[in-house]
């Protein structure tokens, strides 16, 4: 049977590799170097565009629990990055050449696998994984309107910074919603209240931080896609560029304060930065409409101005820049396919994992249940106890009206359940000691359930 793969990235190299290792022939098409991104400088496969670090390799970090599940799995990128590390402490960081090279030469040479240099503009028939990436081009994304609707395909991304919620000070913060009304558990959000003086003091600090230069390719609107389409998503508005509008148009917008009074003091604020409960084991806080594109050092010296937040550790930084990536939660079930279309996958940045872990993975699992898909066989739904299943069960479950991409973390892994209490590290390390047991355990259950 007959595979068609649509992208050569990260996740595109994967899959391709995962089905025809187990026997589909392979059409794996890449546009490069006929077509250009903007971003890409080779018309290597599995090119790396950003950072040469595909994260750290410790056995009890998100990033490390991820790279050994994928290299459990067989992995043909993580073989090839190991193989062209570089020196870098604790994280996995290559020579992006040679391990783009490598990558290439494995999938150029494999029998089952023919690379084909053209821009996809439709989606193909048949059994297909789409792999196409944040700069999926202006043909293919208007395909990809057609298939999933005008309000589930994004193009311009806005990221709000998250934080672990364990170093927010509770004895300035406090939990609770606008009026107190609603339908939210208590703890769903926490409120960092500022003074007249120290909104000020904020204020002030946003607007002459340093900020990221967007590049070309970030901020044009490509020709070729309907108009209706191009949108921040869930309205993006940088808030330097809300606060250059005035000194007040913050405390009159994402950090009004009404409906918020301060139980320490008995009083309203003069103005609030509402964190928003981020993952289901509450581990994780996004700061509410507080995308941005300031330098990370910026953000941690801006924000942690904002009383609560003096000690704040962050899990995402914010930031603003061309993604195209669908509304996975509505798009996709947890095993990648299309609801639409069950012979159709989406795997990598475009289904909202962020990272080049996430990216690896996905494609990995997509690939995979491709294979399950030809014989007939149910597609693997993995445990959310694994750093993958977790990171799948997310951008396909989450609230869809506020879904944003996400990169591997601990806290999309369900919580213990063994009442054992536990520091920081320690409960890092029995996550990743569960993720390990649990991957294999399911791995020994379906090792020949689709012979």
């Amino acid at each position: 049977m007959e595979l068609t793969v649509v992208g050569g990235g990260l996740a595109g190299s994967e899959a391709a590799w995962q089905a025809a290792e187990q026997g589909l022939q392979v059409l794996l098409y890449e546009m490069r170097p006929h077509v250009q991104t903007g971003a890409h400088r080779t018309d290597l496969l599995a090119e790396l565009v950003c950072s040469n670090s595909l994260g750290s390799k410790l056995p009890d970090r998100a990033t490390g629990v991820l790279m050994n599940e994928v290299r459990a799995l067989g992995s043909l990128l993580i073989t090839c990055a190991t193989q062209y590390a570089v020196p870098a402490g604790g994280a996995l960081a290559v020579d992006r050449d040679g391990f783009a090279q490598a990558v290439t030469q494995s999938i150029e040479s494999h029998p089952r696998i023919q690379v084909i240099r053209e821009e996809v503009k439709e989606i193909p028939d048949g059994l297909t994984i789409i792999t196409s990436g944040p700069l999926t081009s202006p043909r293919l994304s208007e395909a990809l309107i057609k298939l999933t609707g005008d309000d589930h395909l994004y193009f311009f991304d806005a990221l709000a910074p998250i934080v672990e919620v364990d170093s927010v000070d509770m004895s300035i913060a406090y939990f609770g919603s606008r009026y107190g009304r609603g339908e939210l558990e208590v703890g769903d959000y926490i409120n960092c209240p500022l003074e007249k003086d120290e909104y000020e003091a904020f204020v002030e600090a946003l607007r002459v931080a340093e900020r990221i230069s967007l590049r070309e390719f970030e901020n044009a609107i490509k020709e070729g896609v309907k108009a209706g389409a191009h949108r921040f998503f869930e309205g993006c508005l940088p808030i330097e560029i809300i606060a250059e509008r005035g000194r007040e148009a913050l405390a009159f917008g994402p950090m009004r304060p009404v409906g918020l009074n301060n139980p320490h003091t008995g009083r309203r604020p003069y103005a609030v930065l509402q964190l928003r409960r981020d993952n289901l084991v509450g581990s994780l806080y996004n700061l509410v409409g507080f995308q941005n594109n300031l330098t990370y050092a910026e953000q941690q010296r801006v924000f942690r101005l904002i009383p609560g937040l003096q000690h704040a550790r962050f899990v995402r930084y914010g930031q603003m820049h061309r993604n195209t990536f669908i509304n996975s939660p509505v798009v996709l079930s947890s095993t990648l396919q299309c609801k639409s279309r069950d012979n159709l996958l989406l795997a990598g940045q475009i289904t909202g994992v962020e990272g080049y872990m996430g990216n690896i993975a996905t494609g990995l699992l997509a690939g995979m249940n491709v294979v399950r898909i030809a014989k007939g066989c149910d597609p693997f739904v993995l445990p959310r106890t694994t750093m993958l299943g977790a990171l799948c069960h997310y951008i396909t479950s989450a609230a869809p009206s506020e879904f944003q991409p996400m990169k591997a973390n601990m806290g999309l892994l369900p919580d213990l359940e063994d009442g054992v209490r536990r520091n920081r590290r320690e409960r890092a390390q029995a996550y990743a000691q569960r993720a390990v047991q649990d991957m294999a355990l399911f791995l020994e259950d379906t090792e020949e359930d689709c012979a």
